[in-house]
């Protein structure tokens, strides 16, 4: 069982330094098809892509995903359609990944 699903995401005000690149790799391996990707500002964030048989399955496990982000006081950015969903998560205030992203991203692959 993934060590990441036991743990709960602490609360993260700033002040504390993102993982570092060369570490980011060793939590991406506790996860499932998460991508590390940067964005135009270079700040890291881990995006994974689901898809479902129709637009209610799409809405039923954003729902769900919903549920565990406020469980767990972390909230990825979420875009959903017809078979679809994109999550991608960061921690903002330290402008890039933290272990709460990865915990909530095994917990999200839970659903």
């Amino acid at each position: 069982m993934n060590d990441l699903i036991k743990k709960k995401c602490v609360p993260c005000e700033g002040g504390v330094s993102p993982i570092k690149y060369d570490e980011i790799h060793k939590y991406q391996k506790k996860v499932d098809g998460w991508e590390i990707k940067p964005n135009k500002n270079k700040i890291h964030f881990l995006e994974k892509d689901f898809t479902f048989k129709n637009f209610l399955e799409s809405q039923k496990f954003v729902n769900e995903v919903g549920k565990i982000s406020e469980l767990e006081g972390h909230h990825p950015d979420v875009t959903f359609g017809w078979g679809y969903a994109k999550i991608r998560i960061t921690t903002h205030a330290i402008e890039g990944l933290s272990e709460n992203d990865f915990i909530l991203a095994a917990k999200i692959d839970q659903i």
